[in-house]
């Protein structure tokens, strides 16, 4: 053997340049928790202060990467940073940076930084984000499964947090016990492709998959499993019994830690595993999304209409939202039973990549409204809660009426055009019939979301009491609601940098 090309593996095996991001989060994770130890009860500005910068430094990391436009594997192709990787990591940084700066003072008026440890919500929130990138990044099923269970392990003791509220601890163990079972169903399909391909990395199986020399029926029932455990997490019908329950018992900043920054990680988890490694059996699980999305788009929407609290209505609204998501994972094989069409791949994949980043950036925004105009001793979760709000705020009226548009889809925020983008892809791939069911359930969406909007804009005050938000969370709140109407009037940036990241990882 060449002793040169032995040293050369061994060098791009223990690279540590493209996992640098992960190896700063741990670090600044656990140094934040030491000094959290010793600082004064209840007070824990240092804390913040510090889990901010640990997203700053790593999103600075990321982006030098992002720019680099390169692939990189490392860990004997165990992790791949490639543009798809890093443009999704720089969002979920965002994310939970602004989960954090909406949560400080929810948090902290219902004692979730008390005790020696309070800042233990940052430290999980950071090793919850921690997992997301394992997720990301994962280009072999082992990584990719410990990514989710250290992602999901963090949520579940971040719903627990408020040990003396009954509710919380109730949605605590339901999604923890339906999380474990979706474990299950994940880990016992990946041993049946393990089973029928010999190997765990996802280019290998590619590879056994396209040459026949797997065995199809093992792997079509552990894809099924696979399959069933995404749905899981992802809370697809009907999969999805889990979610308004933990949404609506889950303290509104974990609901918003449980609901926007997991999903990017879940759509690169479909990315990695279903396209990277499994692309080939397109046939089979494009039928599974189908029935999926469908589901999901007509359960959420019709289901969320009879809900009085917002937190639930909102969790069925994620369902019905995850649809379209699924739509667009599904479209880009639709028609081209061989798999060989790249372009309609890519175009199909990036247009799901920009809604679930739509979808993700809109729920930060309706949540910190949600929070903050929870005070100590209520929770704003009912939408009677938001009765007269134009008349308490007209401009956070104005946001959450931006937010609530972008959601429904209406032009010209956001969100239209991520459901222009899905819906283009769909029709696009001969599928349009899918295209009027989501169009007819997005209408029946709407009505719950102008419901909220017509609530605050012309029903009588129901709370007069004053609004006190932290100077940080209504700068970045009113942020947010500018970044989701700026993106939805010139959406081209961001609709060309997933499709340019997308195409970029599937030729790698």
């Amino acid at each position: 053997m060449n002793p040169m090309i032995n040293t050369q593996a061994v060098l791009a095996a223990n690279n540590l340049g493209p996992v640098s991001a992960e190896i700063f989060l741990v670090i600044a994770s656990c140094a934040i928790l030491l000094i959290d130890m010793f600082q004064k009860e209840g007070k824990r500005t240092l804390t913040y202060a510090l889990s901010l910068l640990t997203l700053v430094g790593c999103a600075v990391i990321t982006y030098a990467d992002f720019k680099a436009g390169t692939t990189t594997y490392t860990f004997y192709n165990m992790f791949v940073s490639d543009p798809m990787a890093n443009l999704l990591k720089l969002f979920t940084y965002l994310a939970v940076g602004v989960t954090l700066v909406y949560s400080r003072q929810y948090a902290g008026e219902r004692g979730m930084m008390s005790g020696n440890m309070g800042g233990e919500f940052y430290v999980l929130a950071l090793f919850t984000l921690l997992g997301q990138m394992i997720m990301i990044s994962g280009n072999n099923m082992l990584p990719i499964y410990l990514g989710l269970e250290l992602m999901s392990l963090s949520l579940y003791a971040l719903v627990a947090m408020r040990r003396d509220h009954a509710i919380s601890t109730e949605a605590s163990m339901k999604y923890f016990i339906l999380g474990s079972l979706a474990s299950g169903f994940m880990l016992y399909g990946i041993s049946m492709i393990y089973g029928a391909t010999g190997s765990l990395d996802i280019t290998t199986i590619a590879k056994l998959v396209s040459s026949n020399a797997a065995n199809h029926t093992i792997l079509v029932f552990g894809l099924v499993f696979v399959v069933a455990g995404m749905a899981f997490k992802l809370g697809a019908v009907p999969f999805h019994m889990w979610v308004p329950d933990v949404y609506q018992g889950a303290p509104t900043a974990v609901t918003l830690l449980l609901g926007a920054a997991p999903k990017l990680a879940s759509f690169a988890m479909m990315i990695r595993i279903l396209v990277e490694g499994l692309l080939p059996l397109a046939i089979d699980w494009q039928q599974m999304l189908l029935a999926l999305a469908v589901l999901s788009l007509l359960v959420g929407n019709l289901t969320a209409i009879a809900q009085t609290n917002l937190k639930r209505m909102l969790a069925y609204s994620t369902i019905a939202q995850l649809g379209f998501v699924l739509l667009g994972m599904m479209a880009g094989v639709v028609g081209t039973r061989d798999a060989t069409n790249a372009a309609n791949i890519a175009n199909a994949y990036s247009a799901s990549m920009y809604y679930t980043i739509t979808y993700v950036l809109t729920t930060l925004g309706t949540f910190g409204i949600i929070m903050m105009l929870a005070r100590s001793g209520h929770e704003a979760e009912e939408v009677a809660d938001f009765k007269g709000l134009a008349k308490r705020s007209p401009w956070y009226a104005l946001v959450m009426t931006a937010l609530m548009f972008s959601l429904a889809g209406v032009p010209p925020m956001m969100g239209f055009m991520a459901k222009w983008a899905v819906l283009d892809v769909v029709v696009g791939s001969g599928q349009l019939w899918l295209a009027i069911i989501a169009v007819a359930a997005s209408l029946v969406g709407a009505f719950y979301y102008l419901r909220v909007v017509k609530v605050m804009w012309f029903d009588e005050v129901a709370d007069a009491s004053p609004i006190s938000t932290p100077l940080d969370m209504r700068v970045v709140l009113s942020l947010n609601g500018i970044l989701v109407v700026i993106l939805g009037i010139l959406p081209g940036p961001l609709l060309a940098a997933c499709l340019s990241a997308m195409s970029a990882t599937l030729k790698s």
